[in-house]
């Protein structure tokens, strides 16, 4: 039996565009315009960006200054859980944050670290009321969930999201702090 190398050649090109392509479709339509979707509709969101990989899904995020980051992170949680799945959700802020501000923050980010390395988490409030008196200016405000920490700290139009994970990585870093 002699094999048709153009027919064989034709037909794996083509098995392959419809495999790739149909994956391709699925993750745009199926996962990153409902998220965008979902994300767009919460108050606070002034634009989002889906981006997503074999295990998580991140969601880029612009707030506005006065946005509830841990209702927007459950809305969009409960929401698109369908288009979620199985993946883990993973919101990265763009903030328009100023340099007194991450001065402000970097002052800040020990005691953060320390609590949150011993799990006590009501020690982050007290640093950042702490903050607050050091840098009149700022105003911070936190909450929590089962997943994650959440801070905003505001001074004027800056404004600065930071979301920490209760279950820190592996090398105890957080990527967005």
């Amino acid at each position: 039996m002699k094999l048709r190398w153009i027919p064989v050649a034709i037909t794996a090109v083509l098995s392959a565009a419809l495999l790739f392509g149909g994956w391709y479709a699925y993750g745009q339509y199926g996962v990153e315009q409902p998220l965008d979707r979902v994300a767009n509709a919460i108050p606070g969101v002034e634009s989002a960006d889906t981006n997503r990989s074999i295990s998580s899904v991140e969601l880029q995020l612009k707030l506005s200054p006065d946005a509830d980051l841990a209702e927007v992170y459950r809305r969009v949680q409960e929401e698109g859980a369908q288009a979620i799945g199985d993946k883990t959700l993973k919101l990265k802020v763009d903030d328009s944050s100023d340099p007194a501000l991450e001065k402000a923050w970097s002052h800040a980010l020990f005691d953060v670290a320390e609590a949150m390395d011993h799990k006590k988490y009501s020690e982050i409030r007290t640093a950042m009321d702490q903050l607050t008196k050091q840098y009149p200016e700022i105003e911070a405000d936190t909450q929590m969930d089962g997943t994650n920490v959440y801070i905003r700290l505001r001074s004027g139009a800056a404004v600065k999201f930071v979301i920490l994970p209760r279950e820190s990585e592996k090398l105890g870093v957080w990527p967005n702090a």
